[in-house]
């Protein structure tokens, strides 16, 4: 019993169907950078505040407690702020090592034409 031929134009949908579906399983689903990119710099800046906010409280406490107004608040603000800059600088690195390990190296984007150039 031979199999029945197929026309021409059969077997090319049949192939185009093919190569299609391999196509959609082969694509990866794009990553989502924005929210990751959004949560580590919340994450920053809440160090960042929460040091200069830790600080201050210290040093008002410091002053309370001694009675060096408005020395200690001044010493705790600075000190605050530089702890905060020393932990976001920290966390940074941290997490750009982290987004390298889960989203890979960066990507380019793509090249925008200039607005005098021609786009034919």
């Amino acid at each position: 019993m031979s199999l029945p031929t197929e026309s021409r134009e059969e077997a090319i949908k049949r192939l185009n169907a093919q190569a299609d579906s391999l196509k959609a399983r082969a694509t990866p689903a794009p990553t989502q950078y924005g929210e990751a990119a959004a949560g580590y710099g919340y994450r920053i800046m809440a160090e960042m505040i929460g040091g200069v906010l830790v600080g201050l409280g210290l040093g008002w406490g410091f002053d309370a407690f001694v009675g060096s107004r408005p020395w200690g608040t001044i010493v705790g603000t600075l000190l605050g702020f530089g702890v905060s800059i020393w932990l976001a600088v920290h966390s940074a690195k941290k997490l750009s090592a982290r987004a390298l390990s889960e989203f890979g190296p960066p990507r380019d984007l793509p090249d925008e034409p200039d607005e005098g150039d021609d786009q034919r």
